[in-house]
């Protein structure tokens, strides 16, 4: 039997940043930026999330990892949905952006003037492997619907890449 522990808000506040995204772990739910707030009533932790898009699969594997990440700390949460205002690749963190890139998953570009422009120029995308600019796209959907399957024609190597919203 597994007993919680009553730790610092300090801690558990922590834990749940730390929560690393279940489509691509090598990022936290924090750094991805889908993490609206985190507060502490009591004994009880209000979360407040939104989806990288609406009808993400992994949303409930989100909000079960944060009630145990809360219980193992001796707190019960709250998690709620936050669909407006939809959430961008520019919510993402400088650390989370280099986190995709040493995993070999090429990040989102930074947008500087507001939305992504729809346009009919070919996007160039840096492989995360070789840093050449030299890139096609294979396929518009990768391993989940955020990414791209992408192919690098300097090191002939495919990667996947983060798609900007």
């Amino acid at each position: 039997m597994v007993t919680a522990v009553a730790t610092s808000s300090v801690d558990v506040l922590a834990a749940v940043r730390a929560i690393p995204d279940p489509e691509v772990p090598v990022i936290t739910i924090d750094d991805l930026g889908i993490l609206r707030s985190v507060d502490l009533d009591g004994d009880r932790l209000r979360v407040v999330i939104t989806p990288t898009y609406s009808g993400c699969p992994a949303m409930e594997a989100i909000r079960a990892n944060i009630q145990r990440v809360a219980a193992d700390h001796g707190y019960e949460a709250d998690v709620s949905m936050q669909l407006s205002p939809a959430w961008t690749t520019d919510w993402m963190s400088a650390d989370g952006r280099d986190a995709l890139a040493r995993f070999g998953i090429a990040p989102p570009h930074v947008l500087k003037d507001g939305p992504v422009a729809v346009g009919l120029s070919v996007r160039q995308v840096t492989c995360p492997l070789c840093g050449s600019t030299d890139t096609e796209e294979l396929s518009r959907f990768g391993s989940t619907s955020c990414k791209a399957l992408r192919r690098c024609v300097s090191c002939r190597e495919p990667f996947e890449e983060f798609k900007a919203l």
